[in-house]
C-alpha cells in the first residue's frame, strides 16, 4: 500500500501539513493552523504544521503524532492501515471520516488483501 495513504484512508498528499511542509509555504501553514484550530476548539499555531504523513518517516503534526485515536488503534492492534482490520466499515472511530470522504474508505478497500 502506497504510505502516503494514512491508516484512515485518507491521502496524506492531499493534506495542507503535508503540502505546506513539503513546499515550505509559510502561508499554507498560517491558514491551516487557523482552519483547524476553528474546527477543533483549540489553539493550534503555523509551528505545529509540520508533517510528511502520518505513515512515513519524519516529522508529524501533534495530532497526527499523538492524538490521532485511528492511528494509536492501528499500531495497537498491529495494523498497517484500518484496511486490515475486519470491522473497518462498522468502526466508531473509524467513521466520521470515511462517511465525510468515502475516497477514503475507497483507498482502503481497493488496498485490501
Amino acid at each position: 500500500m502506497e504510505k502516503m495513504i494514512s491508516y484512515c484512508g485518507l491521502d496524506c498528499e492531499k493534506c495542507d501539513a503535508y503540502l505546506a511542509t513539503l513546499y515550505d509555504d509559510e502561508a499554507l501553514r498560517e491558514k491551516t493552523a487557523k482552519a483547524w484550530a476553528e474546527l477543533n476548539n483549540v489553539p493550534i499555531l503555523p509551528k505545529d504544521i509540520d508533517c510528511m504523513g502520518c505513515r512515513g518517516d519524519g516529522v508529524k503534526t501533534v495530532f497526527c503524532e499523538s492524538l490521532c485515536e485511528i492511528r494509536q488503534c492501528a499500531n495497537k492492534k498491529g495494523f498497517d492501515t484500518c484496511k486490515d482490520c475486519l470491522e473497518m466499515e462498522k468502526c466508531n472511530i473509524l467513521g466520521e471520516i470515511i462517511n465525510n470522504n468515502p475516497e477514503a474508505l475507497d483507498n482502503l478497500k481497493k488496498n485490501r488483501k
